[in-house]
């Protein structure tokens, strides 16, 4: 399990006044996007300074696949908070890098870590709960800018993000409910490349999700 993800976790249960209230566990997958950014080149680097205009592909079923994690404390029937790592990702569409580039991508994750509040609906809709969110944390992508003459690879924490929810859950059993939503995020990613210099971009994701929660 990703460190970041063990860190949500814990965070979130770790608050006293989770003993007094509803926990709920979740895990969710998902097709997951990005529409296109300018990409910005920095500093001492010995790739030339200037910007790339990209287009994104997210390949959510591919290795690593995307997914995410959230904990949530319920402390009324109708207002939460919590805690949620997102392992997004973004693939360069095919023919959009210049050729001195080898890779430039965050495929290991465009990871986010955010602090959520929610408001349900649980009466009024049969048995499906309407929910809304939203929330601000940091990115934290494992940023890989490889070229001719530059080797960038490795987890950093570039900058603010943040994330937007609507979606519906379904009872299973008393514990166990699945949901689908959407979920979109936008980070800010300045991030550090071995020769000295930064790569800069503002990423939007987009992604329908599925999953299932364990509540106790």
């Amino acid at each position: 399990m990703n460190r970041f993800t063990i860190i949500s976790l814990a965070a979130a249960l770790s608050l006293p006044s989770a003993v007094l209230a509803e926990v709920e566990l979740s895990f969710y997958t998902g097709a997951q996007n990005a529409p296109h950014s300018d990409v910005f080149f920095d500093g001492d680097s010995e790739i030339a300074d200037g910007k790339i205009f990209i287009g994104w592909e997210g390949r959510s079923f591919e290795a690593p696949p995307y997914y995410g994690l959230r904990a949530t404390i319920w402390n009324s029937p109708t207002f939460g908070y919590g805690v949620e790592f997102t392992h997004n990702k973004i693939y360069p569409q095919e023919g959009e890098l210049p050729p001195e580039f080898q890779r430039l991508e965050f495929t290991d994750g465009l990871n986010t870590l955010t602090v959520n509040a929610y408001r349900r609906w649980q009466n009024g809709y049969g048995d499906f709960t309407p929910y809304i969110g939203g929330g601000v944390g940091l990115s934290i992508p494992h940023v890989e800018v490889i070229t001719d003459t530059s080797r960038t690879e490795g987890y950093q924490i570039t900058g603010p993000a943040a994330t937007w929810i609507a979606g519906a859950s379904y009872p299973i059993t008393d514990e166990w409910s699945v949901f689908g939503e959407y979920k979109g995020t936008y980070s800010i990613n300045t991030g550090e490349l071995d020769t000295g210099g930064t790569v800069e971009t503002n990423v939007i994701t987009n992604a329908l999700n599925v999953g299932v929660s364990f509540s106790f």
